[in-house]
């Protein structure tokens, strides 16, 4: 058994990883009635782990090719517990931003790593089963999360969620340095850390933008003049990555149509499957009463269809055309959304969205196992790695943007929903104050109005990304001809990041962030 310490060092770190971004969604209500913090304030708790992950992967893994991915797993792992620690511990939201921003980082470092470390301890027969158990422990933490949020949230408060991490994060520590070797690339260059400044502001940029065009408008100064901040800044990380001697990410792998499907795919997959989910655990909560459990439990049907879909469809898909899995499974995340905003009306209650949610688990379980696989396909071997790099950053920022861009929508259709009462409202029942205001006698009828219209606006939204992403995927996947590779599912892992919020499998067996 001792053979397999390192695989439970890998899926210890991952298990955490994915568990934190779900075991947050259904902590939200509490942590706006414990810290009175705004709309803006929930989006930003929520948003800036996906983005900090998205800045950093392709840095911490051009990092941990070159000083040792052991070493900077291990850093990960530390800088995760002390940040978990500080958010546990934050006395306000701007101190809970803060500490899951750092949390973020300490995700990059462990994320970047984990399938290079599986790559280099395992070979032959023991690889295909590290990985295949690697997949299933990622589906599996993104099914429990919502519960075991709502179970800590409900009996222990919401800080449990962050304190949990403590104890896992020092037996992986312990695992980890008994158990998994040091390992580098000889060929690894430097740090981009011009590219990886310059994204990380146009990012920031674009989602502060978005998260603020509620209450700045479309058209005020400070929306536009962060509109062109990030404008500039991804104008300067296009040169940087032109023009500079350790470009992170090779912007010639653009070049293959397939590639910028599926980057497309990867980035409006994370938008319209899973950025809505925050929303509506704040209905479920604040408005029909539901417990932190019963709030999670809710969510669990797309988790539980996606990852059952994920391990039939690595053995009952493979070798299918990327158009059927991951251009048909876009399909039906955009229907499973207009499903939910066809279902839902006022006064209906968490039945509404149950088909729609199983029709995106289905969606997410065909889509996501093919993805790495398609965006390694697309490119030469040796930029296999970084292929898989770019497809995680582009999930996480779709991940943040979507969180940003439905929140706009969200409070827009509450206030439209309100007919004609004060804006303020709208701003409470985002907040979580929804059982509150149905202290007032007379409140139930529009607050159920105000929630039917923001959430079915959302779901328009999220169904509409859905669909431009099986678009795109269709219109850039084009047909082979004859004799000519098919972009396919095959070396997916069965069952990979089955329904992992914005998380697919990073690379390919054997690699870290790049190769060659």
């Amino acid at each position: 058994m001792r053979k397999w310490l390192p695989l439970t060092a890998v899926c210890l770190g991952a298990f955490m990883l994915l568990v934190d971004v779900t075991i947050v969604t259904v902590a939200l209500p509490d942590m706006a009635a414990d810290m009175s913090t705004d709309f803006a304030g929930l989006q930003w708790v929520m948003d800036v782990y996906a983005l900090a992950l998205a800045a950093l992967l392709l840095g911490a893994g051009s990092l941990a090719d070159r000083i040792g991915r052991r070493r900077v797993y291990l850093g990960g792992l530390v800088l995760f517990a002390a940040s978990s620690l500080a958010c546990g511990l934050a006395d306000g939201p701007a101190a809970l931003i803060a500490f899951r921003a750092v949390q973020g980082i300490g995700g990059a470092a462990m994320f970047a790593t984990t399938m290079a470390l599986l790559s280099s301890a395992y070979q032959g027969r023991d690889r295909g089963v590290a990985f295949g158990v690697w997949g299933a422990v990622n589906g599996a933490a993104a099914a429990a999360g919502p519960v075991i949020g709502g179970l800590l949230t409900e009996h222990f408060g919401w800080r449990w969620i962050f304190f949990i991490n403590l104890p896992v994060c020092a037996l992986a520590v312990w695992v980890t340095l008994k158990a998994v070797a040091e390992s580098r690339d000889p060929r690894a260059k430097g740090l981009d850390l011009p590219g990886m400044a310059a994204f990380t502001v146009g990012a920031g940029a674009l989602t502060y933008a978005l998260i603020r065009v509620g209450e700045n408008g479309w058209t005020s100064a400070a929306t536009l003049g962060l509109f062109g901040l990030a404008v500039a800044a991804f104008a300067a990380f296009v040169l940087v990555e032109l023009r500079g001697p350790r470009p992170m990410l090779d912007l010639s792998l653009f070049r293959s149509p397939v590639f910028v499907a599926v980057m497309a795919a990867g980035l409006l997959l994370s938008g319209a499957a899973f950025s809505y989910l925050m929303y509506v655990s704040l209905w479920l909560q604040s408005a029909e009463g539901m417990s932190p459990v019963g709030g999670g439990l809710v969510l669990l049907p797309m988790s539980l269809a996606g990852f059952v879909v994920a391990a039939l469809a690595g053995r009952l898909l493979h070798g299918a055309p990327a158009r059927l899995t991951i251009g048909g499974g876009l399909l039906l995340i955009g229907a499973g959304a207009l499903l939910q905003a066809w279902m839902l009306d006022a006064g209906d209650g968490w039945t509404a969205l149950v088909p729609g949610l199983l029709v995106t688990g289905v969606g997410v379980g065909m889509a996501t196992p093919a993805l790495a696989a398609t965006a390694m396909g697309a490119v030469a071997p040796a930029r296999a790695g970084m292929a898989g790099g770019a497809l995680n950053t582009a999930r996480q920022l779709g991940t943040a943007l979507g969180i940003a861009v439905l929140g706009a929508v969200f409070h827009a259709g509450l206030a439209d929903g309100l007919g004609g009462r004060p804006r303020e409202l709208a701003d409470a029942l985002a907040s979580g104050g929804a059982g509150r205001l149905l202290a007032v006698p007379a409140a139930r009828e529009w607050v159920d109005a105000a929630f039917a219209s923001g959430l079915r606006d959302t779901f328009l939204v999220s169904g509409a990304m859905g669909l431009a992403g099986a678009l795109a995927v269709a219109l850039l996947v084009g047909r082979p001809a004859a004799g000519a590779p098919v972009p396919a599912q095959g070396g997916a892992p069965a069952g990979a990041a089955a329904a992992a919020p914005a998380v697919a499998p990073a690379a390919a067996p054997g690699s870290g962030r790049t190769s060659g």
